[in-house]
């Protein structure tokens, strides 16, 4: 089975794609970011409310070409999902690559398969937040998760 993989193209330079990869996480994923994503074997945790989070390790960094992280902990808690752990031990690589007149990033979350459970939700979030991603690159403002935003869901 095929691991889960998009290729975003993005009008920008490779340069600014690394930066949003490893120092401007909140500026697209989610503004809930802990830790640190710019230096090998550092970690970083993306939360998205209080029941999901991903706790991730910087696996490589090469200047404006590649970033690659490991899932090192992480808990899905959404109702219905059996399987919450399912990202532990999944690889998440982006390779940024300088075309003539586009830089294309390409992304693979090495684990993220057809057939487990969280697949179509999961693959939806990427989805979700690589338009995010382009979007910040390509006009300054993405559309991170808001930690607000779950709580104002809840209220209502």
């Amino acid at each position: 089975m095929e691991n889960y993989s998009n290729i975003i193209k993005l009008h920008t330079t490779t340069d600014k794609v690394f930066n949003a990869l490893t120092t401007e996480i909140p500026l697209w994923w989610t503004e809930m970011f802990e830790g640190l994503a710019n230096k090998q074997n550092e970690t970083f945790t993306v939360r998205f409310g209080e029941s999901v989070y991903k706790t991730m390790q910087v696996q490589e960094l090469s200047d404006n070409s590649k970033v690659v992280w490991q899932v090192k902990n992480a808990v899905i808690a959404i109702p219905g999902l059996k399987n919450q752990t399912e990202w532990i031990g999944t690889t998440i690589v982006w390779e940024i690559i300088h075309q003539e007149n586009i830089t294309e990033l390409q992304l693979t979350h090495i684990g993220l398969r057809p057939g487990i459970e969280c697949y179509e939700i999961c693959t939806n979030g990427w989805q979700q937040f690589t338009d995010s991603l382009k979007l910040f690159l390509e006009t300054g403002k993405g559309s991170p998760f808001k930690s607000n935003i779950i709580f104002h869901i809840l209220k209502k």
